[in-house]
């Protein structure tokens, strides 16, 4: 590594420590360090010269200890850590011009804004004008910001892409001659990222005039692309919006081919043609010239001899062919329970009692505790101490409940990291403590692909192991997933008896549906975790879901159908 990567390593540094709230002569003193080490330009950095350039009183702990890691080897444990230890929407915020890290911290301490949905929504309700520090005119910036983003063509995280088509359909079905309209494209397959928002319409009179008045309605002036009644349409906030508008008897038709994907209609009208029909606007054609009308969707496939196809699963990846592989697939009401949360013990922002108010108030019968280990300390990792007192303290809970007839537990968990040897966080005898781990790489991302998944293979073969944490380690439009041999840990996993876990925050959904059908594939049990750091985090279990029935996973396939006991058994 030279001087120049790493004094733009401690600028990141700077930053992340300012995000986090680090008193400012430490900012400052990062900053200075950064300047020094990249004004040496592309000499090497060595032990000497990270030496050299952490001298000094004015040179924090924290640029020493990240210059001396470099230096030795070529990373920063440290780092990575910190970065680990931040909320992945505030790393999205950063994007945005005009928001450094210390208005993001202002944001996020006072309005509890951890995601650019949330920020949006905080700047459209008022409250981000009301904040000490901002005002009407930040909070404007800020709106632009957000707007130029999309006009930009960065994709959404899908729960922000359903906000924003949920409000534009409520404006669409508010204006005249409009009998019904309905989200379509990636954000009704739910897709990870959505680049932009499908709207099919059904409307009065011509579907052409309709379209251009709902798109001056909308503020997007003279109608972009699109032939016949489909608008293109590039809306003042930089929304990119298809809005599609038919007559109502082509309803059905239109708002199939709308959701898409192009794969996944061009396999069912291939299906089609092979029995000699085409689909012409409300109604497929048979080669005599039969019509058979489509008045909505479930009647488009039973003409073709298919079941409806849930649109989640609309892929073009075999689902066409699938046959009785698609029947039964998991529900949200399937879920009993869910095994990664955090509490405020570490970096999470609710105690043990709201997180389990939270899940039960979702259905859910049990909730696996599941705080950071002792080695990530940027993310407030439990020591031994404070792991035995969390301890007591969900024993009280338990005993609580079950004395008033309650339906509902906690269980002992840790998120333990995987440390570079592959070794889990804390020793055997303090890893009995718990009902279940889950294993994370959290640091050490850099690593080789046989290096990697040798790691994880090293922790697979500990008996203590329950679940392995996102299980590639990307990140949704902010870090790639770490190179891995993801069908060999599948395979292993499922040999040894580890669940890969469905991380169902939306900045992860890792494992992905693809990830998914490798996993069921190799015989490998999926744990479909909220990562919830708040009581709102039990609202990704459904955006979980509907990745694991992308994946074509059966409640059999899934770890937390089974009742606590049943989990407890697994681990």
């Amino acid at each position: 590594m030279d001087c120049r990567a790493a004094g733009h390593a401690l600028a990141h540094v700077a930053t992340l420590l300012e995000l986090h709230g680090a008193p400012r002569e430490v900012v400052v003193g990062v900053q200075g360090a950064s300047r020094r080490v990249a004004a040496r330009g592309d000499t090497p950095l060595d032990a000497a010269t990270a030496a050299g350039d952490a001298s000094g009183d004015a040179v924090p702990v924290e640029a020493r200890t990240v210059l001396a890691e470099l230096a030795a080897h070529g990373h920063s444990p440290w780092l990575e850590g910190l970065q680990e230890g931040t909320p992945e929407g505030l790393l999205e915020m950063l994007q945005l011009p005009g928001l450094g890290p210390a208005r993001i911290r202002a944001l996020h301490d006072g309005l509890h804004v951890e995601s650019l949905q949330a920020l949006e929504a905080a700047v459209e309700d008022g409250r981000v004008a009301t904040l000490a520090g901002f005002g009407p005119r930040s909070a404007e910036r800020i709106r632009s910001a957000l707007a130029e983003r999309r006009r930009a063509g960065t994709p959404m995280l899908w729960p922000h892409a359903a906000a924003v088509a949920d409000r534009l359909v409520a404006a669409i079905r508010g204006h005249p001659g409009v009998r019904q309209a309905e989200v379509a494209g990636a954000v009704r397959r739910r897709a990870a990222t959505v680049a932009e928002v499908v709207v099919v319409a059904a409307v009065e009179g011509s579907p052409g005039v309709a379209a251009d008045a709902i798109a001056h309605r909308l503020g997007a002036g003279a109608p972009g692309a699109g032939g016949g009644a489909t608008r293109t349409l590039r809306l003042p906030d930089g929304v990119r919006l298809t809005l599609v508008c038919v007559r109502p008897s082509h309803w059905g038709a239109a708002l199939w081919e709308g959701t898409g994907s192009e794969a996944h209609v061009a396999a069912v009208l291939a299906r089609a043609a092979a029995r000699g029909m085409t689909l012409e606007g409300d109604a497929w054609v048979g080669a005599e010239g039969a019509r058979l009308p489509v008045a909505d969707e479930a009647a488009l496939y039973g003409a073709v001899g298919l079941p409806s196809i849930p649109p989640e699963l609309r892929e073009g990846t075999g689902e066409v062919d699938a046959g009785d592989a698609l029947a039964g697939l998991v529900s949200p009401a399937d879920l009993a329970g869910a095994l990664h949360c955090h509490s405020h013990d570490s970096d999470g922002h609710a105690t043990l009692v709201e997180l389990a108010d939270a899940a039960r108030a979702r259905g859910l019968r049990y909730l696996g505790v599941s705080d950071h280990s002792q080695s990530n300390t940027y993310a407030g990792g439990l020591t031994r101490e404070a792991i035995v007192r969390q301890h007591e303290e969900i024993d009280r809970l338990n005993a609580g409940w079950e004395a008033a007839g309650v339906d509902f537990r906690l269980l002992k968990g840790i998120e333990a990291d995987i440390l570079p040897c592959g070794r889990l966080d804390y020793d055997a005898a303090f890893l009995d403590r718990f009902d279940f781990v889950i294993g994370s790489v959290h640091a050490r991302y850099g690593m080789g692909a046989r290096q990697m998944t040798e790691r994880v293979l090293r922790a697979l073969d500990d008996p203590h192991l329950t679940v392995l944490g996102h299980p590639t380690g990307g990140l949704l439009l902010t870090r790639e997933p770490y190179a891995l041999d993801l069908e060999a840990v599948a395979a292993k996993a499922a040999a040894v008896g580890v669940a890969l876990e469905l991380n169902a925050d939306p900045h992860r959904l890792d494992l992905d549906w693809r990830g998914c059908r490798l996993a069921r594939a190799a015989g490998a049990q999926v744990s479909i975790g909220p990562d919830a750091h708040s009581a709102d985090g039990f609202d990704h279990l459904a955006l979980g879901v509907a990745t694991a029935r992308k994946g074509w996973l059966a409640p059999s396939d899934v770890l937390n159908t089974r009742d606590a006991d049943g989990v407890l058994a697994f681990a």
